[in-house]
């Protein structure tokens, strides 16, 4: 075997400080969002970070990598992506008192695997001309005869309305829940379809009088040109706000099995949780912050205040097989 020449050596050392230095990140969150925050960390912390983007396969990805990959952190959308990483063996547990502080244990992986850093309501959109503002609405009512023929909503195995599901289970137990689901299902306009800003441009277009969305697709249709009558056309309603409250879902980061930097990766999930950068989520993508000290952004505080579902969100995770489980027995896509 050679020697090492004292030049090699030193651009060894200088190459194992480079990447001590570097945060390495795999993300389902668009560039647009991501890139300002990371920008931001770079420029407090000095810890460079380097960004792999995915919309779908990461969870694959980093089970093929092994050992060998580069990822220190994983930001992802909604609880059932999270908890499939953490399912996979793909997290480690982060021990953070910055982290406890800064995120209300609802919002926390109990054993601390992941870490929520952003809320999203799904509201009940009303037709601002036919219906108006429905202050007493709740899930529960969708599949009450008043409704019938008048609801819109995506895919029942979009996740969103998966975790919507899951937390109907969490509080009423599965029986009860196949019967909602089947009332909502019967309740329907039309099949299942489109994406959530297609069911506000439905409400809109007359073929529905409600409809099943994330909060923030309300105020990026806000913000469109093409889109913004759709949204004017609306109501934006909080669900439950009689008992439990609106149902919550989050984003969120985790730490990788393998990060080689586990420091810096440390480091940036709890600046993603801090002041700073919760003000930015809100902005960017009209997401409400998980910080409580955070207020919304300007637009989407304009929506007013309401009442969130308590249920640990860790809980919506727990019941996702069973919510496929019944959106397959009542053909409720079909």
């Amino acid at each position: 075997m050679g020697r090492i020449t004292l030049s090699a050596l030193l651009l060894m050392v200088s190459s194992l400080a480079s990447a001590a230095q570097t945060v390495t990140v795999y993300s389902y969150r668009q560039p647009f969002l991501v890139e300002p925050m990371l920008e931001m960390f770079t420029k407090e912390t000095g810890i460079q970070t380097q960004v792999v983007f995915a919309q779908t396969g990461l969870e694959e990805r980093l089970k093929r990598e092994g050992r060998l990959s580069p990822a220190d952190v994983v930001l992802t959308t909604d609880i059932s992506r999270l908890a499939t990483l953490v399912e996979m063996g793909l997290t480690q547990p982060v021990q953070s008192d910055v982290l406890n502080e800064n995120l209300p244990s609802q919002y926390r992986d109990p054993d601390n695997h992941w870490f929520a850093l952003t809320l999203r309501v799904r509201n009940i959109y009303s037709s601002k001309e036919r219906v108006g503002a429905a202050e007493h609405i709740s899930y529960e009512a969708l599949a009450t005869e008043p409704f019938q023929g008048k609801i819109c909503m995506r895919s029942g195995k979009n996740a969103y309305n998966v975790a919507l599901i899951a937390s109907m289970i969490a509080h009423h137990g599965e029986a009860e829940t196949k019967a909602w689901l089947e009332g909502v299902k019967a309740n329907l306009a039309r099949k299942p379809q489109g994406n959530d800003r297609a069911q506000v441009r439905a409400v809109a277009e007359g073929a529905c009088d409600y409809a099943i969305g994330n909060s923030y697709y309300y105020g990026k249709m806000l913000q469109d040109d093409n889109q913004r009558g759709w949204a004017d056309a609306v109501v934006i309603n909080f669900p439950n706000q009689d008992d439990r409250g609106a149902h919550m879902n989050v984003s969120g980061g985790v730490m990788a099995k393998h990060a080689k930097n586990p420091e810096g990766a440390k480091a940036l999930l709890e600046f993603l949780s801090g002041e700073a950068a919760q003000g930015l989520y809100a902005e960017l993508n009209m997401e409400y912050p998980v910080n409580p000290k955070v207020a919304p952004s300007e637009l989407v505080g304009s929506w007013g205040q309401f009442k969130a579902d308590a249920l640990p969100v860790f809980k919506l995770a727990e019941h996702h097989a069973a919510a496929m489980k019944l959106l397959d027995e009542v053909k409720f896509d079909l």
